[in-house]
């Protein structure tokens, strides 16, 4: 066989979103951080993200992830984190599959009732208590890097939709997070191509109109990303939120591309970026359960633990609470005569 650069990787659901991670295959890559080392990665071997992203290994709403030896001293393992269209510097879904996965396979030790250890994600370190029963890891809890609310109910104008009401807030990405109820959605879904269409147009029109940077690594722009959120079927639940993940870039001229892919999850940091928001309007306390339920009414518990500051913006600290399940392992290869070595999309899909 000529059968070529093997990948091993563990694919696993996160309350309902599809992750992947990589435990072997790729060896270390440079940087001093692992935000460098994800940089060095996008610049150097992107081709890998095509490859495990893309069909026929990989489908619209998938997200991979690689394990790396840590940068900081404090951590016991690093990631970086790959989608569609980006390498988002930290993502809650991921970190649960990535640290359900390094205890379950026996990459780190497993020890029963919690197991406690660091990851480090580009975004920064990420604390991990990971409830675990008889092997399997039950619940993943995980302390994030501050979130915090950028714009509160600022007026953006939006090409065919009009002016829509949007807070822009970080929680590990730049959200733009406008009320469902704007647009008579109840963001069940049966309307998920209207759910992605409309998100995707807020999203990059605030991008245009609200852009924002970072302010302790202006590498880091967006807003990336887009949440419409609306009342919970779920009575546990305080909201239900619906996320859409970008699977290409939007134009304006061409609509067959206002349109993306609806995280399955109830969305780690998408959470965190609601929550900061809800704190910053005064809705949302710290040390208070918030349900936050997804699109197939799966929920994670959020908590704000502390105050703080990032740069000229009010923070907050929070948690995020959820389950992953194993699906499958899998070995990927490439044969040297192979037409579609990166994979490819067709526009039914994506």
């Amino acid at each position: 066989m000529r059968l070529t650069n093997p990948i091993t990787a563990v694919d696993l659901h996160a309350c309902g979103e599809p992750g992947r991670v990589i435990t072997g295959g790729i060896l270390d890559v440079p940087g001093k951080t692992m935000f460098e080392k994800m940089k060095y990665f996008e610049q150097h071997h992107d081709d890998i993200r095509l490859r495990m992203l893309r069909e026929p290994r990989g489908y619209p709403a998938l997200c991979a992830n690689i394990i790396l030896p840590p940068t900081h001293p404090e951590a016991d393992a690093g990631f970086i984190i790959m989608e569609q269209v980006e390498y988002p510097p930290m993502s809650g879904t991921n970190t649960i599959c990535v640290a359900t996965t390094l205890l379950e396979t026996g990459m780190l030790p497993m020890t029963e009732p919690l197991t406690e250890f660091i990851l480090e994600a580009p975004a920064g370190l990420v604390g991990i208590r990971a409830d675990c029963r008889d092997g399997k890891v039950t619940q993943v809890t995980f302390k994030n890097v501050p979130a915090f609310a950028v714009h509160l109910d600022v007026n953006v104008e939006v090409p065919h939709l009009g002016t829509v009401i949007v807070d822009v807030a970080w929680g590990g990405m730049f959200y733009a997070i406008a009320d469902a109820a704007q647009f008579g959605l109840k963001l069940t879904p049966d309307e998920g191509r209207d759910i992605t269409r409309i998100t995707e147009m807020i999203k990059t029109a605030t991008r245009e109109q609200y852009p924002v940077v970072h302010p302790l690594n202006p590498q880091i722009v967006g807003p990336t990303i887009g949440q419409l959120s609306g009342p919970p079927v779920n009575p546990k639940a305080q909201r239900r939120n619906a996320v859409t993940v970008s699977t290409g870039e939007l134009d304006w001229d061409k609509p067959a591309t206002w349109t993306g892919v609806i995280d399955r999850s109830p969305c780690g940091t998408g959470t965190c970026a609601k929550m900061a928001v809800l704190h910053a309007k005064g809705q949302l306390g710290l040390n208070q359960d918030f349900y936050h339920e997804g699109i197939l009414g799966t929920l994670f518990t959020g908590r704000l633990i502390e105050e703080t500051r990032i740069g000229p913006y009010q923070a907050v600290v929070p948690t995020i609470g959820g389950t992953a399940w194993i699906t499958g392992i899998n070995q990927f290869v490439l044969d040297p005569g192979d037409p579609f070595p990166n994979g490819f999309t067709v526009g039914d899909l994506w």
